[in-house]
């Protein structure tokens, strides 16, 4: 068989075209070169028996190494087709069962095919390969070099010895010499493997040289690398002795442990504190500079306070969101009886970030009167999700430094207070409640609202700069909730930062839900009552809102409601009574008389007088508005303490009555003849709005015309000069009023349709709501087709 290797002059050489037969060693690890002897430790059952064999035989076996060192059983693909026939020279069985052998490299052989018929061992057909060789001067030029690079390399790795190199510079033979050299060099067993298929020694010399030269390199850089650690240590031993020193100078002085021990403490909470890279190297930074200065300087408290500012933050640690959407609505329906709105927002939030698992985290405002509940609906957003819930009152801030933080220089510098949060917080996501945004004011040590903007910005608070911190923190993962009373007096750009969530108010239905589920059980139990000692009655409750609690929210309530289980608690306690049922008759017994009252429908046909509906903070209400006719020269007069849109609405009705007075059958020149006077009742309570147009307007008519107002219409809207009617606001609190009061008929702006469904089914199944785009439909609506005789 020819084989042609190599590009050595072209020369060709015979191979010796023999196929032997042989057992098969496989090798974990190791490769065997010719001319080789070394020991092996043999223990796989098929390796001994191959071992066996080759005893019997003429003591020849086939070495070959596996791909991978962890198979224990080797299959045919895993094991290399090139290796190496050796001569079994001794064999020994050792005590643990294993047996020593050693061995003798022959030459080099490729494997060609598996005998499939044995199966106690590997039995192979093999062929021996030749080396070929080039020009012997180049040979010998190589073989030179190739020992002057190992000599180079036993100096640097001083893992080999002289003795080696001796032994290895006596070999006349360059194949023979590269096998040597290649055994002793700490290759990985590819690179091994490859030096051992390279037939052609010109090619394996050649390869040899490079690599030595590359391990060389990487040796030299291994010493650098050495000498530096040296140094190092060197340096950490030397300042551990300075230390020591140091500890027993303190000693000796009375100072037990001194600021040293005090030092090491701050070092160990540094570690452990898990900051990021750069605020750590900050924090180590001050921490030498703390250690050099002495403990009776200013500076020194300075520096521990910031360095124990930065071990106190949170920077990695967060706990874990509980995504489970129904878990989440039943703990804030469980909390708070409506504000629907709001909890369908927090329950878009989760379900987008199950999805996501990456937004940031929402801003929201919510905006109502005091007593809504904004507050606590925060901290039930926290437990809903199983965050911390941290809050900082801004109500009175007018320094940019409560919010930003005091510059380090200054005596007593502290952190603002959003930092200050995150520290009670000890997590990097808590829900973090901004109460009475609204509320913050500006002098001339800055504006905190502008300071406010880079917290309330998700593309800015990733990296919030607090001037005491002075390094960035990220506020992203934060979910920020603002309160607000009124966006009147929050600016503009802050504003437009968060996503405003208005609460109105409660109604009464609601008000009654509320007190029955949460705030009458509450008070209850804080008062040391049981359900089968004190009950309330629902109509009880029913009066005590209208007539006792005049609010938007349910404070007033609250304490009311303390008030009467406090006069049952003593009831009982005195035994005047066993059991307290709180009914309508005994609310004026224990409360004293109503303090307010709610308007009523008429109980007849009114000329002059028509029913509006209103909304106030305290919710809605009824308002009757009179118009008074009698001779004068045209003088319009408006009481009841209006407001400037109010006054507006009813010049823009008496003018748009002028300017259909034939229309409407009215006296044209009515103006001259008689002064006009419009009154709204209950004059000591400021009364404003742009929803009373339609209703003064009716009034006016009906007074003009002698035409009566039906007593169970009601109704709402604005009025322009030409007579059409504009949408308002409070839908829903204004039909909740009319319903209260015995109204049957309700006239609303036809824009305000969308708005019937917020109003509840069961007021919408008692009222009759008529839309009107034009006065004309209202008063069509809401008179009496005759004027009422006046004999009556």
């Amino acid at each position: 068989m020819i084989v042609q290797n190599g590009s050595t002059g072209g020369v060709q050489i015979m191979a010796k075209d023999t196929i032997t037969q042989l057992p098969l060693l496989p090798l974990r690890g190791l490769i065997v070169y010719p001319s080789m002897v070394l020991h092996l430790d043999v223990g796989r059952d098929k390796s001994v028996k191959a071992l066996e064999q080759s005893m019997v035989e003429d003591n020849r076996i086939f070495l070959a190494s596996q791909k991978e060192i962890n198979v224990d059983e080797p299959a045919k693909e895993d094991i290399y087709r090139m290796g190496t026939i050796a001569n079994v020279k001794q064999m020994l069985k050792l005590p643990n069962g294993t047996i020593r052998v050693l061995v003798e490299g022959l030459e080099r052989a490729e494997l060609l095919q598996f005998k499939d018929e044995e199966e106690d061992y590997f039995l192979v057909d093999v062929e021996e390969i030749d080396e070929t060789h080039g020009d012997k001067v180049e040979e010998e030029a190589l073989m030179r070099t190739l020992l002057d690079y190992f000599e180079q390399y036993i100096k640097a790795s001083k893992k080999t010895s002289k003795e080696t190199l001796s032994s290895v510079s006596d070999i006349d033979e360059p194949g023979r010499l590269a096998d040597i050299v290649a055994s002793h060099l700490s290759l990985k067993m590819k690179d091994k493997q490859k030096i051992l298929e390279i037939t052609n020694v010109k090619e394996r010399l050649d390869h040899l040289i490079e690599i030595i030269n590359n391990e060389k390199e990487v040796l030299h850089l291994e010493k650098k690398i050495g000498q530096r650690v040296k140094k190092s240590m060197e340096r950490t031993q030397k300042e551990y002795y300075l230390r020591e020193q140091m500890k027993a100078i303190q000693k000796e002085l009375g100072d037990k442990d001194g600021k040293t021990g005090e030092v090491a403490q701050l070092r160990e909470k540094i570690e452990e504190a898990n900051m990021p890279e750069r605020i750590e190297k900050v924090a180590f930074k001050e921490l030498d500079r703390y250690e050099r200065i002495p403990n009776n300087s200013a500076e020194s408290s300075v520096i521990r306070n910031y360095i124990e500012w930065l071990i106190a933050l949170p920077w990695t640690e967060e706990t874990e969101d509980i995504l489970d959407i129904k878990r989440a609505e039943k703990t804030l329906n469980d909390d708070h009886y409506g504000l629907d709105k709001v909890k369908e927002r927090i329950l878009e939030y989760l379900a987008v970030q199950q999805l996501t698992e990456s937004i940031k985290g929402p801003i929201l405002c919510l905006v109502g009167p005091p007593g809504v509940g904004k507050t606590s609906l925060a901290q039930s957003i926290a437990k809903s999700i199983d965050r911390k819930f941290v809050r900082a009152s801004l109500g009175g801030v007018r320094d940019e430094a409560e919010i930003r933080g005091h510059r380090r220089t200054y005596v007593g510098a502290m952190p603002g207070r959003i930092i200050q949060g995150m520290r009670k917080a000890e997590t990097i996501n808590p829900v973090f409640l901004l109460d009475e945004i609204d509320k913050m004011s500006n002098d001339f040590r800055g504006d905190p609202s502008s300071a406010m903007l880079e917290v309330l910005d998700p593309e800015q608070n990733s990296t919030f700069s607090d001037h005491f911190i002075e390094e960035n923190y990220d506020l992203s993962n934060v979910m920020f909730i603002a309160t607000a009373n009124t966006l009147q007096t929050v600016p503009g750009p802050l504003l437009d930062r968060m996503e405003v969530i208005s609460i109105a108010g409660y109604t009464e239905i609601e008000k009654l839900h509320i007190a029955k589920e949460h705030l009458l059980p509450k008070q209850i139990k804080d008062h040391g009552l049981t359900k089968g000692k004190f009950q309330v009655r629902e109509e009880a409750l029913l009066k005590l809102i209208r007539m006792y609690t005049r609010e938007a929210g349910v404070r007033n309530l609250e304490r009311t409601l303390a008030s009467i289980c406090r006069k049952g608690a003593k009831m009982i306690v005195s035994g005047e009574k066993k059991r307290v049922v709180v009914t309508e008759k005994m609310l004026e017994e224990m409360l004293g008389k109503p303090r307010f009252r709610y308007g009523q429908a008429e109980v007849e046909n009114q000329v002059g007088a028509a029913t509006g509906l209103a909304y106030t903070t305290a919710g809605g209400d009824t308002l009757s508005i009179e118009v008074s006719i009698y001779p004068g020269k045209g003088k319009l007069t408006l009481t009841g303490k209006l407001g400037d849109v109010m006054k507006e609405s009813a010049q823009a009705a008496f003018s748009y009555i002028r300017s259909r007075a034939e229309e409407l059958n009215i006296d044209p020149e009515f103006h001259d003849k008689s002064d006009i006077h419009i009154h709204v009742p209950e004059g000591a309570t400021p009364k404003d709005g742009p929803s009373a147009g339609i209703t003064m307007a009716t009034a006016l008519v009906s007074a003009l015309t002698g035409r009566a107002v039906r007593k169970e219409v009601g109704m709402t809207g604005e009025i322009t000069l030409r007579g059409r009617v504009l949408p308002i606001g409070g839908l829903k609190e204004k039909s909740l009023s009319a319903h209260r009061a015995g109204l049957k008929t309700i006239l609303i702006p036809a824009e305000n349709e969308k708005d019937l469904e917020n109003i509840p089914e069961s007021v919408r199944k008692d009222l009759n709501f008529i839309k009107v785009d034009h006065l004309d439909e209202v008063l069509k609506h809401a008179l009496l087709e005759e004027p009422e005789d006046e004999s009556k």
